[in-house]
């Protein structure tokens, strides 16, 4: 049977990022990282927060952009995995550690919409092209509809096998070759 471990946790950072590099050169980058959740107590009815602080660590491009972007108290929506482990403090006594190991990193906020944003790596390779259209279909998408004067920009969902969102302008470039 098939098992899966996957984290996914939106919060604030805690810290700036600290970067390192191990002998092979790989970058590391760790942060901690803050999500609170909000209850209501029922003896008084207040509203009490509880906040878990999460250890996240990236490896290679991922903890570049990390280290150069974020900064603490950003935003930001983290995927990856858990990794538990061990090890003995200076007092001798054996502790146990808890870590996500990041595997995709989006900022949230103002920073985040500048563009500096890394996807997993299934969403950044080109998506697979699509099969043309049966004959029939080509004919009805050349058939003039009386809307190709039309300049909106606003986004439609075909109802086709191929589920294709665009915009009716973008259609039209296509169509004319441009």
């Amino acid at each position: 049977m098939a098992s899966v471990n996957k984290v996914i946790l939106i919060g604030n950072c805690g810290r700036d990022p600290e970067l390192r590099h191990l002998p092979s050169g790989q970058a590391v980058a760790s942060i901690s990282l803050a999500t609170s959740s909000k209850r209501k107590d029922k003896s008084t009815g207040e509203t009490l927060e509880e906040t878990q602080w999460h250890r996240v660590t990236f490896f290679e491009r991922s903890a570049e952009v990390l280290a150069e972007y974020v900064r603490k108290g950003d935003p930001i929506y983290v995927e990856g995995r858990i990794q538990y482990g061990k090890f003995t403090n200076k007092d001798g006594v054996e502790q146990n550690t808890c870590t996500i190991v990041g595997s995709s990193l989006q900022l949230l906020g103002s920073k985040g919409q500048q563009g500096a944003q890394q996807a997993p790596a299934q969403q950044r390779q080109a998506p697979p092209p699509r099969p043309a259209p049966a004959p029939r279909q080509q004919a009805a998408a050349a058939a003039p509809t009386g809307f190709d004067d039309m300049d909106d920009d606003i986004p439609f969902i075909t109802s086709s096998m191929f589920y294709d969102i665009t915009t009716s302008k973008q259609r039209r470039m296509r169509r004319r070759g441009a």
